[in-house]
């Protein structure tokens, strides 16, 4: 039997070496190109079974050349996307072109070998391509051991049906993720549904989630538009206690029946919640039910903040160029290595959703092609207030002796809390001597008889 003969397309010598080994341990013949001319060589010589394709290369990208190849008619093997990032309309563009999948760079060896087994399997089945595609460039960006790690915990979710409650602050790209879970799930093909918890009042809550029906005439609820599928609530503290008595409801006995209609109607949805980190207290203060919390959570997902992940910011930074410079026609610039490393270093109050409008804004006020360090600093100088908690204060904004000051009045001020507002146990706790600190509390302002006057 004639063995598989494979096309490797990168510009980086080293990953076509790793590449070509692998695959001719596996007994593949391998052909390898350092770009698009070279790739077009070779397929004049050759008729390959697959082709893996970067798209970032210097001559001419991977979704140019894929083009090419399919306008021509000359696409007659499964083509694999390869890439270290991907935006929505670069997923479209290559799926519509008859791409098979996308393998995400640093190379995962046993993924690349099982993608091309499948694609081989394939023979250019362009049904199978949609659904592989999409949810692989719809992955969250990063590389770090955290970002990893959250990829593989929502792949795992994607196998099961059950309700996913998704916390973290805002900003962070919990919808993102309740995407990616959709995408990979088995209602992939269903719809996507998402509603905005602030939307429903008490007036309307039941109408938004049952729907109804007069004369004949049906409005549908979002439980049933999104039957089949997907239906995603954000921001569930948003929600009224009357509106959560009525999504208690839904949940607990898995049927509804629209306004004004009398035949009830099956629950067939996946529900994705988010919620902010904070929402155990709102069900301490009484403004989230408990049992609603419960039913939501068969399983969790923490989306952490980004300053918990600041070695993905260089990767994000240049995934929001590229995907703004081609979604929405900004020019392209360059972030220096310094402007790359002080945003690295920056706290994030707002997450990624700040990243990506710093990005736009930082691509639509400069006219140079590179994105300089003082260019970075003026539109960060005006960031978060003072009075955010220390770990999203962006110390290295002030000169070093207010920096020092407001890191010692945030660390002196939470350590009181800790204990008890007693200056003696800081004292301990600290390392300082009693009447030191006793000056210190008082030259940085901080009120410790506030705290406790039992010291």
């Amino acid at each position: 039997m004639r063995k598989p003969h494979v096309l490797v397309v990168d510009d980086e010598a080293d990953i076509r070496t790793l590449i070509k080994d692998i695959l001719t341990d596996e007994s593949y013949d391998v052909t390898a190109a350092a770009d698009a001319t070279e790739a077009r060589r070779a397929r004049v010589d050759h008729n390959f079974d697959l082709i893996l394709l970067d798209i970032w290369m210097p001559d001419t990208d991977g979704i140019t050349l894929l083009r090419e190849w399919s306008d021509t008619g000359e696409l007659n093997c499964p083509v694999v996307i390869m890439s270290g990032h991907g935006t929505v309309d670069t997923a479209v563009e290559a799926t519509r072109l008859g791409a098979f999948d996308f393998v995400e760079k640093p190379l995962s060896l046993a993924k690349l070998l099982r993608t091309v087994e499948a694609a081989l399997e394939s023979a250019g089945n362009q049904s199978r391509a949609a659904h592989y595609l999409l949810p692989s460039l719809l992955a969250p960006v990063g590389r770090s051991a955290l970002m990893k790690g959250l990829r593989e915990r929502v792949q795992q979710y994607a196998r099961h049906d059950g309700s996913v409650l998704i916390s973290g602050e805002p900003g962070t790209g919990r919808s993102a993720f309740a995407r990616y879970m959709h995408g990979l799930s088995r209602r992939a093909d269903e719809p996507l549904t998402t509603l905005t918890a602030a939307s429903l009042t008490d007036a309307n809550c039941e109408e938004q989630l049952f729907g109804s029906e007069h004369g004949g005439e049906v409005t549908a609820g979002a439980f049933e538009r999104a039957s089949g599928g997907t239906l995603v609530i954000d921001e569930l503290s948003d929600l009224g206690l009357t509106a959560q008595k009525v999504l208690y409801g839904i949940l607990d006995s898995g049927r509804f029946t629209r306004i004004g209609g009398t035949s009830p109607i099956k629950v067939d949805v996946r529900l994705v919640a988010t919620v902010r980190p904070e929402y155990e207290a709102r069900i301490v203060a009484g403004e989230l039910r408990r049992d609603l919390i419960s039913q939501l959570s068969e399983l969790s997902l923490r989306v952490p903040p980004l300053r918990d992940y600041a070695e993905d910011v260089p990767e994000l930074l240049t995934y929001y160029v590229d995907k703004l410079v081609d979604s929405e026609g900004l020019t392209f610039r360059r972030l220096s290595v310094a402007a790359q490393n002080r945003l690295r270093n920056y706290p994030w109050p707002d997450n990624v959703r700040e990243l990506k409008n710093l990005v736009r804004r930082l691509l639509l006020s400069g006219s140079s092609d590179d994105i300089a360090l003082e260019e970075v600093e003026a539109e960060i100088s005006a960031a978060a207030p003072l009075d955010e908690p220390l770990v999203k204060q962006d110390l290295l904004a002030l000169p070093l002796r207010e920096a020092r000051e407001q890191f010692e009045r945030a660390y002196l001020q939470q350590q009181l809390v800790l204990c008890g507002g007693k200056v003696g146990q800081l004292a301990k706790r600290v390392g300082m001597e009693r009447t030191h600190l006793y000056r210190k509390l008082r030259s940085l302002g901080v009120d410790f008889k506030s705290v406790s006057s039992d010291d």
